[in-house]
């Protein structure tokens, strides 16, 4: 290949690096180790990999371009180029780190990323994709010689970082519980709080919602079309009508969820039989579209079914963008599943309170009057309160929730 080929690549590359902005960094940022040879960054698209990526490549590297180079897979110089000639290029020429976009891109990706660390052995490789259902299907064919990491969409207090530029550190668990208090009075001293909140359960997850405003939730829709329409079919052996069910399956939960589903007619109401609603649920939950809790301690029939005994939406955002009016009380238990989730904290449902974390401390969540009249007597349980700026001894504005990571 000669060197005139691959220079709009590498000028895209530099470009791109040089733009980026280093000013709000994502909380994966320190807990990746660059140093492992082949690492996987994944998450829902949109959710700030790329931005993470050339930060990374901006802070280490500099100005250095031949030891570092970034190449987006779906740029439309390899529709005429193949990916291993650009690396064969740039290997020769002292590339010493690469970094692959948008991987699923690539035909038979996971074959690709291994040729790769095969016969460039002193090539570090990072590579990304926003197709989640992809490089989960592909993750066991690569998972001894790989670091895998996934990156959440914005919590609450990335979101007043990235949109009202208010700098909070996070704050674990145990430390949250026993001093919410303090913690919300240094937060609410800065900014009215509540409101900024209502705004984020809308269209705060997602770091295009900044750009986005007005078509937040078109944008968002077609970010799940995407999913159900390019990848559903990609990774599983499905039809077209397969895909339009699971898209109904969906939205039927979307206006029910918190639920547990009655499978026998949900599976009528979409025409479908058991094994096909299996491979629905489970797509939907890869692609973190929904997510599912058990009853602590119980395993019940329904997770023979494919499902566990509650099932929520991804994140709140697919709440409003999904659904005219959302339960309020469903949009709650939605935000406190996924900022647990994406803390990296287990939950499940509990028979007197919503929510048990870790298997220590039992949570009821409500609006402003909730009280702990169903879960009196029980230790380590706390009552998390919406629409309160603060709280007081076991009661936690649900808020604060979102300072997790």
């Amino acid at each position: 290949m000669e060197d005139n080929d691959i220079r709009l690549l590498l000028e895209a590359s530099s470009r791109m690096i040089d733009e980026v902005s280093l000013d709000f960094r994502r909380y994966l940022c320190p807990f990746v180790d660059w140093r492992d040879r082949l690492i996987c960054i994944k998450g829902p698209k949109g959710c700030g990999k790329t931005t993470l990526i050339l930060q990374h490549i901006k802070e280490t590297f500099g100005a250095n371009g031949d030891k570092a180079v970034y190449l987006a897979l779906d740029h439309i110089w390899f529709s005429s180029h193949d990916v291993l000639e650009a690396v064969e290029w740039l290997y020769a020429h002292g590339c010493t780190h690469l970094f692959l976009d948008e991987i699923h891109h690539a035909e038979h990706w996971a074959r690709l990323v291994k040729t790769i660390c095969d016969f460039y052995p002193k090539l570090n490789v990072v590579y990304s994709g926003s197709s989640v259902l992809q490089l989960t299907a592909a993750q066991a064919d690569l998972s001894r010689r790989q670091a895998v990491y996934n990156l959440e969409g914005l919590s609450f207090r990335e979101f007043l970082m990235f949109e009202e530029g208010l700098d909070f550190s996070s704050v674990p668990m145990d430390s949250l519980l026993s001093s919410h208090r303090s913690l919300a009075l240094e937060i609410t001293r800065k900014r009215k709080i509540l409101p900024l909140f209502t705004e984020y359960l809308r269209r705060g997850y997602y770091p295009f919602g900044k750009e986005a405003k007005a078509q937040f939730s078109e944008r968002l829709v077609s970010v799940v079309n995407t999913v159900l329409d390019v990848d559903f079919p990609k990774v599983m052996d499905v039809s077209a009508a397969t895909v339009r069910k699971t898209k109904k399956l969906l939205m039927i939960l979307a206006a029910n969820c918190p639920q547990t589903p009655n499978m026998s007619e949900l599976y009528a109401q979409l025409e479908t039989d058991r094994n096909a609603g299996i491979k629905m649920f489970d797509v939907l939950e890869k692609a973190e579209l929904v997510v599912s809790a058990a009853l602590d301690g119980k395993k019940s029939k329904l997770k023979r079914l494919g499902v566990s005994e509650k099932l929520f939406l991804g994140d709140t955002n697919l709440m409003y963008a999904l659904v005219a009016q959302p339960d309020i009380g469903a949009v709650r238990e939605t935000f406190f599943a996924n900022q647990m989730r994406a803390a990296g904290l287990t939950f499940t449902l509990h028979p007197q309170g919503d929510f048990m974390v870790s298997g220590k401390w039992l949570f009821e969540i409500g609006g402003a009057g909730k009280g702990f009249r169903q879960i009196k007597d029980i230790p380590n349980s706390y009552v998390v309160n919406d629409g309160v700026e603060l709280g007081l001894a076991s009661k936690i504005p649900l808020w604060l929730f979102g300072f997790l990571y």
